[in-house]
């Protein structure tokens, strides 16, 4: 009787305990609490942080310059590589490849071709020195992985002989590039245009949701059209990226600034708000410390929404013909190799650019539901 007691009085304190903490948790740590709890989201924020990671240090995870200064010249439209361990001439306890050798014949029509010599074998070694690169404003000529001679393609070869394995990863690093710039670029729009008409309302609300109407109503493909013919051919690769990046946030603040501006038309006649405008407070400082931060996890949210969007946006118009171009290295860039017959017949390896992007898109979209569930202060919070 004395255990079961003590027990019972064990499973009441914890019980205590964990409510406590939950009355006395900040807004972070229940919705972190609540997100937890999804398994997609968890994986998909895993997945995440695994791409974005490799975006980031894509010029040491990859062996070669993704641009046409590290392309292979001897392995045009070059299959996989894909290290081994053994063959018909024996075990070997370091990984290797074997070599390609370009020859002509009258079967191909004396077209290049690439044969495999099976006897000579190129063996991956670990840290090798290669092409240089820039980290944080300082010059590195390290890669993770090489081979002692000649050079290793994972994913294979583009038609110019470029590396598809270092560009895939330098290209999920531009296309998020991208989507940070159009996405912070629209926040700042979207709470300041937003913030302004709920908080003042009448004549101003109107001519900013006027605005914002307009804004809406712009068809994004005719737009870019129309610029695409405006910039120089001249133009530098970074000052397209910039241009695709600044238009993508000037056409994406109004969705959220909607948001913003419903929650301010209802939370400004609240008591804390005409409390701090009987304390003398600024229409700026009203709004910027006490109304946005009371709604701040779905402005959380909906930037890890936007982005997904803002990435299949740069992606479908530079698709297209629209958004970068050679020499930048995007995952859009990247597809437009896909849409070439003689590729989809013979060269499929091209494709796996588009597993990274699905990759990357759902992974996005898994954690944005995570945190919006997350975020909903009446969700259930046993599930």
């Amino acid at each position: 009787m004395t255990d079961t007691a003590t027990l019972e009085k064990t499973g009441a304190s914890v019980d205590q305990s964990r409510k406590e903490a939950y009355f006395t948790a900040g807004q972070g740590q229940l919705i972190w609490a609540r997100f937890k709890k999804q398994r997609a989201a968890m994986w998909g924020a895993g997945i995440l942080l695994a791409l974005i990671l490799m975006g980031m240090f894509a010029s040491f995870l990859t062996p070669y310059d993704p641009t046409i200064a590290g392309r292979d010249a001897d392995y045009q439209n070059g299959a996989p590589q894909i290290p081994k361990f053994w063959d018909e001439n024996g075990f070997s306890f370091r990984p290797f490849i074997y070599t390609y050798e370009r020859t002509r014949s009258i079967e191909t029509n004396f077209r290049w071709v690439s044969k495999v010599n099976r006897d000579k074998r190129r063996y991956v070694v670990l840290f090798p020195e290669g092409d240089e690169y820039s980290f944080l404003g300082m010059k590195f000529n390290t890669h993770l992985f090489g081979v002692d001679q000649g050079k290793i393609h994972l994913f294979g070869t583009d038609g110019t002989g470029k590396d598809v394995f270092s560009r895939t990863f330098h290209s999920i690093n531009t296309s998020l590039a991208v989507g940070t710039i159009g996405v912070l670029l629209a926040f700042v729009l979207a709470l300041i245009i937003g913030g302004v008409s709920g908080y003042y309302g009448g004549w101003i609300d109107s001519i900013l949701q006027m605005i914002t109407d307009a804004v809406r109503t712009i068809p994004a493909i005719p737009l870019f059209m129309a610029i695409a013919a405006f910039i120089p051919a001249t133009i530098s690769s970074e000052g397209r990226f910039f241009i695709i990046s600044i238009i993508l946030g000037f056409i994406g603040w109004p969705t959220l600034a909607r948001r913003v501006r419903t929650h301010l038309l209802t939370e400004r006649n609240q008591e804390y708000v005409l409390a701090a405008q009987l304390c003398g407070a600024s229409p700026g400082h009203i709004i910027g410390r006490h109304l946005l931060p009371s709604f701040t996890s779905y402005i959380i949210v909906d930037l890890i929404i936007s982005f997904p969007y803002m990435v299949l946006s740069e992606t479908a118009l530079s698709f297209i013909g629209l958004g970068l171009k050679e020499p930048v290295n995007s995952l859009g860039v990247m597809l437009q190799n896909v849409t070439k017959a003689d590729v989809l017949l013979n060269y499929q390896w091209n494709f796996i650019p588009v597993i990274f992007f699905i990759t990357l898109v759902l992974a996005f979209v898994f954690v944005g539901d995570g945190l919006r569930d997350a975020a909903d202060p009446y969700a259930d919070t046993n599930k």
